[in-house]
């Protein structure tokens, strides 16, 4: 593939069909096909799932169909999608733990939550610390598994960031990266479908805020705000690593832990850890997303949009 050999319009409007398309057929089964509303959140979600596979399949057979392969082998297909079986445990471990860093003050004021916690039932039945951790431990157990049945956790953190990772930076990049568009252009422009996309939502969020418009409104658009930010290092990760995986587990990470906490009025050393783990976010962004810790070093460079000799 070469930069250049799709054309910057067509880029765009097939990144905004596909755009609409992973919204639209959501609501195909209601709006369009006048199916009965499912009668249980399970059968609902269910449909959903369905819907959001068959958005990304038709985006991934959209994008293929557009993009310049020079081969049809399924593995450089693939690859060009950042599907790879090399370099899983690298494109894991460190977006992983860089994203962790942002929520250093969440993850802080949850330990320092549990062991209150722990605490008190330690207090309750007069135990020791060995209850203590057999409390946190089989909470975090308990948690896990409420977690693995939850048909809303399934979508949180399986379908939404696996369908949305597909669509908005798998099917979306390469085009926009053929069409001649500037790494840092994509950057802060593939994130603009992907945020408009979740303005279906605020009819749901006008429901909960009890049909107040400027409520919903404002709530919508710190919504979008946050997926624009997201978004923007999503695609970051993605460019820089050339592998699905980093965005990914980092989009499971972020819908886990919500927004970040900044500071707690009665524990101070939560804005500390904030700050320290902010610091350490920004300082190791461009090491841990090195291309080389990624991909194979070669002199013939044949990556599909040349991560491996970017910089």
């Amino acid at each position: 593939m070469e930069e250049g050999t799709v054309s910057k319009p067509v880029a765009v409007l097939a990144c905004a069909a596909m755009a609409v398309l992973y919204v639209a057929i959501l609501y195909a089964p209601t709006l369009l096909l006048r199916l009965p509303h499912p009668s249980s959140l399970k059968s609902f979600m269910i449909r959903r799932f369905i819907c959001a596979a068959i958005s990304s399949l038709l985006s991934f057979l959209l994008s293929s169909l557009i993009l310049p392969m020079r081969s049809v082998e399924v593995w450089e297909l693939l690859s060009a999608y950042g599907v790879r079986a090399d370099h899983i445990w690298q494109s894991v471990a460190f977006p992983l733990s860089l994203t962790c860093l942002m929520y250093a003050g969440s993850l802080v004021l949850k330990t320092l939550l549990l062991i209150d916690s722990c605490r008190r039932y330690t207090d309750s039945v007069g135990g020791f610390s060995f209850d203590c951790a057999n409390y946190a431990l089989r909470s975090t157990l308990d948690r896990g598994i409420s977690v693995a049945y939850s048909v809303l956790a399934w979508r949180n953190y399986v379908v939404a960031p696996l369908t949305e990772e597909l669509v908005f930076r798998a099917c979306m990049i390469p085009l926009l990266l053929c069409g001649g568009f500037k790494i840092n252009t994509i950057i802060f422009l593939g994130p603009v479908f992907f945020s408009l996309s979740h303005l279906n939502h605020l009819m749901e969020v006008y429901n909960r805020q009890n049909y107040n418009l400027i409520k919903a409104a404002l709530a919508v658009a710190l919504q979008l705000g946050y997926t624009l930010v997201f978004g923007s290092y999503a695609s970051f990760l993605f460019i820089r690593t050339g592998h699905l995986l980093a965005p990914l587990v980092a989009h499971i990470c972020c819908n886990y832990m919500g927004l970040p906490v900044l500071f707690s009025r009665s524990k101070g050393i939560v804005s500390v850890a904030f700050l320290a783990g902010l610091l350490g976010f920004l300082w190791l962004l461009f090491p841990m997303t090195n291309p080389d810790l990624y991909n194979d070093r070669t002199s013939n460079c044949r990556c599909w949009h040349g991560y491996c000799s970017w910089r």
